[in-house]
């Protein structure tokens, strides 16, 4: 019988502008990088636009296949920005960038404003953590520039998801979600081919429930759309590193080893692309959960 946690991961063909990216041969990191004041991973050390540049090109160094910029802070609790903010924030470092990166530029926004200035700078993905909910103007804008897009699965909005109250069944809900999100994909009529799915660990979720998520992640690949999982420092992993008490015991940049394990349970349960901070250090986790789910498959049924 196939372990749980390792099956075939099916192969898919992201189709960008400048490139088709094939996901499933090998696992891709999304290096993050947040051009905001507040995030609660870095606190904004990469808020001004060179410090920025320099992160991203670091990060391109350190393995990443995939950089994604964000100008504004979804972190429980966050209030909403302008979008005339966040252009300012994310605007100088697209441009800063071009022609210097070599990978493809995701831009985690969820407005279409932002999104179409974006894509004009070079973003050939758009991460929207709302799912097309929060600008009906996004989703043809898409299908229009013919980017890539990530559906991810959020309960509520990041300045009330963490308040509850929490879904009774977390796996349900949030595959229920995802085929909500489809479906409005759909009727933009934006090609498959450039649909990625997130089940949105941290968006909406107990702590537990996130742990249910990766340990389920299986269930998501039956919707057959690539998965992408972002566990990277977040704060279920303070949570379970401080024994199941505040997570503020263990502040976010002390969560690497926390997050590798999350990053290896994710692989292993199908992802096909991983978000995180720390790349140098997740391209090794990421190379070894490869090779043994490749081990596993090499060796059929066997237990």
């Amino acid at each position: 019988m196939t372990h749980a946690l390792m099956f075939p991961r099916k192969r898919y063909r992201l189709r960008l502008p400048s490139r088709t990216l094939i996901l499933g041969e090998r696992t891709l990191l999304m290096g993050v990088l947040n051009v905001t004041p507040d995030s609660f991973s870095d606190g904004g050390r990469y808020f001004d636009p060179q410090s920025a540049i320099a992160r991203a090109l670091e990060l391109e160094r350190a393995g990443a296949d995939i950089l994604d910029i964000g100008g504004e802070s979804t972190r429980p609790g966050a209030a909403p920005v302008s979008a005339e903010q966040e252009l300012a924030r994310v605007l100088p470092v697209l441009a800063g960038l071009r022609g210097r990166l070599r990978i493809p530029v995701s831009l985690d926004t969820q407005k279409a404003a932002v999104a179409e200035a974006g894509i004009s700078a070079g973003a050939e993905i758009i991460n929207d953590v709302s799912a097309l909910r929060s600008d009906v103007g996004l989703a043809e804008l898409v299908r229009r520039h013919r980017v890539a897009l990530v559906l991810m699965h959020m309960r509520g909005t990041p300045g009330t998801m963490q308040q509850g109250p929490f879904a009774r069944n977390v796996l349900r809900d949030v595959t229920t979600g995802l085929r909500a999100a489809l479906a409005r994909a759909r009727r933009a009529k934006i090609d498959s081919s450039r649909l990625l799915l997130d089940p949105g660990i941290g968006f909406g979720k107990s702590y537990q429930q996130n742990c249910e998520l990766l340990a389920h992640l299986r269930e998501l690949a039956r919707l057959d759309y690539p998965l992408v999982v972002g566990t990277s420092r977040k704060a279920f992993i303070g949570w379970l590193l401080g024994g199941k008490m505040k997570d503020a015991s263990w502040p976010a940049e002390k969560r690497l080893w926390g997050t590798a394990a999350t990053v290896a349970a994710a692989i292993l349960g199908g992802a096909h692309i991983v978000r995180v901070h720390d790349v140098a250090e997740m391209a090794q986790v990421a190379r070894v959960a490869d090779a043994l789910t490749a081990a596993r498959h090499a060796s059929g049924s066997r237990p």
